[in-house]
């Protein structure tokens, strides 16, 4: 029995010892108090996160568009052909007024601001706007809003906006002959410069 309690004790020193020796060591790398190998994993954790978002951001043409509406609208050439789709369906002032919005937030200058607020309301949100969009709430507003403008005062209605087009027209886009149009000719391209690059690697191999 005592011979067990000493074996018992000794185990119990020995990790005792090593969960010194782990904090110490810990402190020595940072002074944190997390063991190195708990900042390992969060350092693979992270870098592993950074790979997926770098390889995210290297899509483009048409399977960057694909990936989201949120890919789509930060590519101009996206911009482009989904305003195309949005006018043959007769809803074009969508994306133009998600587009001011974004524009508008990014405004500093307070007069521009009170500028560009009005053009947003008058083209997009009264009852006389020229592109008229369908947002709730739209009755409530008045130019009464338009004597203090701030970044986010379009900002739901934007979202509304937003979330229209990602359930509805986005979808239709991603269907439509325009984009599986367009998808084609970079698919072949990609085919004739995959067969080019082959091409000049036998050429070079053969001549060396």
């Amino acid at each position: 029995a005592s011979a067990s309690h000493t074996a018992s004790a000794r185990y119990i020193r020995r990790d005792e010892g090593e969960a010194t020796k782990e904090r110490r060591g810990s402190r020595e790398a940072g002074g944190t108090g997390v063991p190195r190998s708990a900042k390992r994993k969060s350092a693979e954790i992270h870098d592993s996160d950074g790979s997926s978002s770098s390889s995210h951001q290297n899509l483009r043409g048409t399977t960057k568009w694909a990936a989201s509406l949120e890919n789509l609208l930060e590519d101009p050439e996206g911009v482009k052909r989904f305003r195309e789709f949005l006018k043959k369906e007769f809803s074009e002032e969508n994306v133009l007024f998600w587009l001011a919005c974004e524009d508008f937030k990014k405004t500093q200058d307070k007069n521009q601001m009170q500028e560009k607020a009005r053009e947003i309301y008058s083209t997009f949100l009264s009852s006389k706007a020229s592109s008229q969009v369908n947002v709730e709430g739209q009755s409530r507003l008045s130019e009464k809003i338009l004597e203090e403008p701030h970044p986010l005062m379009f900002q739901k209605l934007q979202d509304q906006i937003f979330s229209l087009m990602k359930y509805d027209s986005y979808s239709r886009f991603l269907k439509s002959d325009l984009f599986l149009k367009h998808k084609r000719i970079e698919e072949e391209e990609e085919g004739d410069t995959d067969t080019q690059t082959v091409a000049k690697r036998a050429s070079r191999i053969y001549n060396t």
